[in-house]
């Protein structure tokens, strides 16, 4: 075949079908190809691909944060139907062959090994398989710095303490939980039909804040404000890896979160993914079937490009400026960030191949930082990577 794409989430299913419209033979193979996607997913709405149906928006609702004080974003935030979504892009398979099995590595170019001892070849093979990365054998040898969230869906009513209808809670890092250490943000969205997910979160740390900790948080908030929640209310947890080096494995193509295309300011990957998946699949269309070289290299050009690697790299030093950040600094450094203007605020959240943009946004945080904030900012650029935090 083609294209052998090793992961059924979202973003291996775009790419996926991305490669099977341009009338590559492709494949795609996950331990359970037909399992339902459960995590919550949303994207800026000037974001939305153009082929996502309205169908598959649950809720729209226009962004607002507290820092130190409260910051209206000016960007609708769309939420999914997840559901919806999997149907979607699950119908753009047609004539894509879906094999279930678990890929444990790639002993050879174009080839992946599966557990039950079998193996499968494409021209070129994309791991697709999030932050497992069955196709990259590396190893870390520091701990991973993660994103940590624990949530709970309640009703829109009991929601109101935080939200009014038609508002998404970006972020608050009041602590109103009661406890000091390491700062988490109370996040809070709608999913439609009179739901709304309330969620605490740890941004980024190095490891990833515990999720009992997370859990206590929330219910300590939600107590604050006079939110009961019921016995029943479905919860959701959250853990995955914001500093992965890129993808380093041999005669594979990264992508989604396993290239990664996580942003390490924000978590956020879904919108970047689907866009760039009918960018990838016409790259190695253009070379397939008679290029199996020249079609990895442009798909590898597609995902990092010279100014996306520059500014991955601008984007990491953020990371690590956070995680060595005092926790009485964290609220300051976004009373800055959201106080930036707007342009400024939106490359660096959602741009990743703007050099001369992310540039800007970071020279103007800079002066609109003072004293401890601004040296902290400079150094984190040189200082060595913190093994934990």
């Amino acid at each position: 075949m083609d294209v052998l794409v090793v992961g059924g989430g979202p973003a291996g299913v775009a790419l996926a079908g991305a490669c099977g419209r341009l009338g590559l033979t492709t494949g795609l193979v996950d331990p359970a190809p037909d399992r339902p996607w459960t995590a919550t997913y949303g994207m800026w709405s000037r974001e939305l691909p153009a082929h996502l149906p309205e169908s598959v928006i649950a809720a729209r609702a226009a962004g607002r944060v507290i820092a130190q004080t409260e910051h209206e974003l000016g960007w609708e935030y769309a939420v999914l139907d997840v559901p919806a979504l999997q149907g979607h892009l699950v119908e753009g398979l047609t004539g894509v062959r879906v094999h279930g099995g678990r890929a444990v590595g790639s002993p050879e170019s174009g080839v992946v090994a599966l557990a039950d001892g079998s193996q499968l070849r494409a021209a070129v093979v994309v791991d697709a398989g999030g932050g497992a990365r069955p196709l990259d054998p590396t190893v870390s040898r520091r701990e991973a710095a993660a994103q940590t969230a624990y949530g709970l869906i309640v009703d829109e009513d009991a929601a109101a303490a935080f939200i009014a209808p038609g508002e998404a809670l970006f972020m608050d890092w009041r602590a109103d939980h009661g406890e000091t250490g390491w700062p988490t943000f109370l996040y809070v969205i709608p999913l439609g039909g009179g739901r709304v997910l309330v969620e605490e979160t740890s941004l980024a740390r190095r490891p990833g804040l515990p999720m009992s900790t997370l859990r206590r948080r929330l219910h300590a908030r939600l107590a604050r404000h006079g939110v009961r929640v019921p016995e029943d209310a479905r919860s959701e947890k959250v853990w995955f890896r914001l500093d992965h080096p890129r993808h380093r494995g041999r005669g594979a193509l990264g992508f989604g979160a396993a290239a990664p295309l996580i942003h390490p300011a924000t978590g956020f990957n879904l919108a970047t993914s689907l866009r760039l998946a009918p960018q990838v699949a016409a790259a190695l269309a253009a070379n397939l079937p008679g290029d199996r070289g020249g079609a990895l290299a442009a798909g590898r050009e597609v995902v990092w490009s010279r100014s996306a690697r520059l500014v991955h790299h601008v984007h990491m030093i953020g990371l690590e400026s956070l995680l060595r950040m005092p926790p009485t600094d964290v609220p300051v450094f976004f009373e800055r960030f959201f106080s930036l203007p707007d342009e400024h605020r939106w490359t660096y959240l959602t741009a990743r191949d703007d050099v001369g943009g992310t540039a800007a946004a970071m020279n103007s945080l800079f002066w609109a930082s003072k004293g401890r904030l601004r040296r902290h900012l400079v150094g984190s650029a040189v200082y060595p990577l913190l093994p934990t935090r």
